[in-house]
C-alpha cells in the first residue's frame, strides 16, 4: 500500500498519480487534501509519513508546489527517509543508495509524463543492500 498526500499546490498531480497507480494495480491510500482549496502542506506530509513510519503503508508519495516544504514535514518522522526527486536518476539513486521510503515531488515543477516516470522508477527500484549504504542509513537514524 502506498500512502499519498498533497496540499493544494500538488492536488492536480496527486490526482493524476492516483489514477496512474490504479492503472498499474498498485493500491494507495489518499491522505488528502481532497480539493484544490488552499491548505497547509505539513498536515498531509505528516499524515503520509506517519502511515509509513507506523508500517501501515510500505512507501509514500507527497506533493506540494515545489516538493520542498512537504518533504521537510515528512522527514521529521523517525524512520522516514523522504527524497525530493525531479528526474528518474535521482529517484533510482535514492532508492538504491538511501532506501528512501517517501517520494516528494513538486506539482508546480514537473509535467505529468516526467512525474509518472519518477513514480515508476521510485516504486520499482529496490534498495541495493550494500553495506556502505546501510551504514550511512543507520547513521541518519542516530540523531
Amino acid at each position: 500500500m502506498i500512502a499519498i498526500g498533497s496540499d493544494h499546490g500538488g492536488y492536480a498531480l496527486k490526482q493524476r498519480v492516483i489514477r496512474h497507480l490504479e492503472e498499474v494495480h498498485i493500491p494507495c491510500e489518499d491522505m488528502g487534501c481532497h480539493s484544490p482549496e488552499s491548505c497547509d502542506y505539513p498536515v498531509y506530509g505528516h499524515a503520509v509519513a506517519k502511515a509509513v513510519a507506523e508500517g501501515r503503508c510500505e512507501k509514500g508519495i507527497v506533493i506540494c508546489t515545489t516538493g520542498i516544504g512537504i518533504s521537510m514535514a515528512a522527514n521529521k518522522h523517525p524512520g522516514v527517509r523522504c527524497a525530493l526527486c525531479a528526474d528518474g536518476l535521482t529517484a533510482r539513486l535514492t532508492r538504491l543508495h538511501n532506501d528512501a521510503n517517501v517520494l516528494a515531488m513538486g506539482g508546480g515543477i514537473l509535467g505529468e509524463n516526467l512525474a509518472m516516470e519518477i513514480v515508476d522508477v521510485f516504486l520499482n527500484t529496490p534498495f541495493s543492500g550494500e553495506a556502505r549504504h546501510q551504514r550511512r542509513i543507520d547513521r541518519i537514524e542516530e540523531i
